[in-house]
C-alpha cells in the first residue's frame, strides 16, 4: 500500500510541475483578453493574428528549412556511421559510440560557445550555414543511436542469403538492409526534427542578424512580456512536437514487430 501511495504522490508532483503550466499556456492561448492573467472568454483571434505576422512566418519558414536540412545531413552521417560500426568490428567501437553521443550529453550553452568560437576562427558568416552545421551536429546522435539499435537486432542471415544468391553489395544494401533499417531512420529523423525545431540556446550563439528561427523569435518577444499571441505560438509548437514524437513512437513500435 505504501508503494502505491508513493506512486500517486510521484504522479501528482510530476503533473503539477510539468503538465499544469503547459495546460495553462494552451488554455490562455484562446483567451479573448490581451492580458494573459485575465480570462474574458474564448477566442481564436490570437491565432489569426499569429498567421498574419510576417516576421513570425519568416521565422517559421527558416526553422522548417533548418530542421529539414539538419535532418537530411544527420541521416547521411548517422546512418553511414552506424553501418560502418556494424560492418567493421573493432576494439574502438565502444569508444567511437560514446564519442558519437557526446553532442547530446554536453550542455547546450557550452556547445553553443564552442561553435561560436570555431565559426569565428574559421571566418564563417553567421546565418543559415552555421545553423545547419550546429544543428546537424546534435541531430546526428539521434539517427545514429536508432539505426545502430536496429542493426544490432537485425538478422545477418538475410544479407548473407542475398550475397549467396549473387547480389552485389550495393544491391544488398538497397534491397535488404535499407528497407529493414528504414523505420529506425524515420524514427531518428522525427526525434532530430523535433530537437532542431525547438532549439534556442545553440541557435542564439550561431545565428546571424538576417536569419531568425522561430524559437529565437519567441525568446526575443518574451522580453516584452507573455502575450496570448506567444501562448498561441507555443501551443502550435507544442502540437507539432507532440505529433512528431507520436510518429517516432509509432514507427518505433512498427520497427520492433
Amino acid at each position: 500500500m505504501k508503494t502505491k501511495k508513493w506512486c500517486f504522490v510521484y504522479v501528482g508532483v510530476i503533473t503539477a510541475i510539468t503538465y499544469i503550466p503547459i495546460l495553462v499556456t494552451v488554455v490562455y492561448s484562446f483567451n479573448e483578453s490581451k492580458i494573459s492573467s485575465v480570462w474574458e472568454g474564448f477566442s481564436l483571434k490570437w491565432y489569426a493574428e499569429l498567421f498574419q505576422d510576417r516576421d513570425l512566418r519568416e521565422a517559421l519558414i527558416n526553422s522548417l528549412i533548418l530542421a529539414v536540412l539538419s535532418c537530411f545531413f544527420a541521416v547521411i552521417i548517422g546512418t553511414s556511421g552506424a553501418l560502418g560500426m556494424y560492418k567493421k568490428k573493432s576494439r574502438l567501437n565502444d569508444a567511437v559510440g560514446y564519442i558519437s553521443m557526446l553532442p547530446i550529453m554536453i550542455p547546450e550553452i557550452i556547445l553553443g560557445m564552442v561553435f561560436l568560437s570555431v565559426f569565428s576562427l574559421m571566418g564563417l558568416p553567421f546565418g543559415m550555414v552555421t545553423l545547419v552545421i550546429a544543428h546537424t551536429t546534435f541531430c546526428v546522435p539521434y539517427v545514429y543511436s536508432m539505426v545502430k539499435a536496429r542493426l544490432v537486432g537485425m538478422d545477418k542471415s538475410l544479407e548473407e542469403a542475398a550475397l549467396d544468391l549473387g547480389a552485389s553489395g550495393v544491391r544488398v544494401f538497397f534491397d535488404v538492409t535499407l528497407p529493414l533499417i528504414a523505420p529506425a531512420i524515420w524514427s531518428g529523423v522525427m526525434l532530430a526534427f523535433a530537437m532542431s525545431f525547438d532549439d534556442v540556446v545553440i541557435s542564439i550563439f550561431v545565428t546571424g542578424p538576417r536569419v531568425n528561427t522561430l524559437p529565437v523569435k519567441i525568446y526575443t518577444k518574451l522580453k516584452t512580456g507573455v502575450t496570448p499571441e506567444i501562448n498561441a505560438l507555443a501551443t502550435l509548437m507544442l502540437a507539432i512536437t507532440i505529433l512528431l514524437l507520436i510518429g517516432a513512437h509509432l514507427i518505433g513500435k512498427k520497427k520492433n514487430k
